[in-house]
């Protein structure tokens, strides 16, 4: 299949999966939900990425002698139904880059990044997001079986914490910190980040 260097080249109203996606070189940055192309916001600005750097750091130092792995985006991370085992290239439709995900199961990682669902999420949202595309982030990780999620909201200041119901296979907010909270994940309840610092120059 000929490498796809421009956007132009594709059908924004078509349907792709995962075997399309790594044919593609073009500058743009987009996610693949469900088979369709998502062009994601323009580059972070310095709030966001002054907080993932901050993040990013927690969880490197927290990890750092454990067998969990955490990333930051740019990283694939292939999603799919988490009834169904490991899918090929082709039958996999959604590809998102998550700011920061973390991997507990090594198997799902291989040289494109992670195949399957992370056990946790974070987003930290710039002024682009819609609502439409917090929501349906929100159900793509609870279909898939991400069990924690947070979501960041650096103007507010203020963390929101989902822990996925295995029952409903819907998310429950567990948590919202703000002000001067120390955040700590369910998953790992002996992680502490404290807001006062997470936030304290943004």
């Amino acid at each position: 299949m000929p490498a796809i260097t421009d956007l132009s080249q594709l059908d924004l109203n078509g349907s792709y999966n995962y075997a399309d996606y790594l044919t593609w070189q073009f500058n743009e940055a987009v996610e693949l939900i469900k088979g369709k192309i998502q062009l994601m916001t323009p580059a972070p600005n310095v709030r966001h990425q002054r907080i993932s750097w901050q993040l990013s750091g927690a969880l490197f130092n927290y990890f750092s002698h454990k067998t969990c792995t955490a990333f930051s985006a740019p990283f694939d991370v292939r999603l799919y139904d988490r009834n169904k085992s490991l899918l090929a290239n082709k039958e996999v439709t959604t590809v998102v880059q998550p700011d920061i995900c973390v991997i507990c199961d090594i198997s799902k990682l291989d040289e494109q990044g992670c195949n399957g669902a992370p056990d946790w999420i974070i987003e930290i949202l710039s002024k682009g997001n819609s609502k439409k595309e917090v929501k349906t982030k929100h159900a793509l990780y609870a279909e898939s079986g991400v069990k924690e999620y947070w979501l960041v909201f650096p103007y507010e200041e203020v963390i929101n914490q989902f822990v996925l119901n295995d029952d409903t296979r819907q998310y429950q907010l567990t948590n919202s910190y703000a002000g001067d909270d120390v955040a700590s994940p369910y998953l790992f309840p002996d992680l502490a980040i404290d807001l006062s610092v997470l936030f304290k120059d943004s």
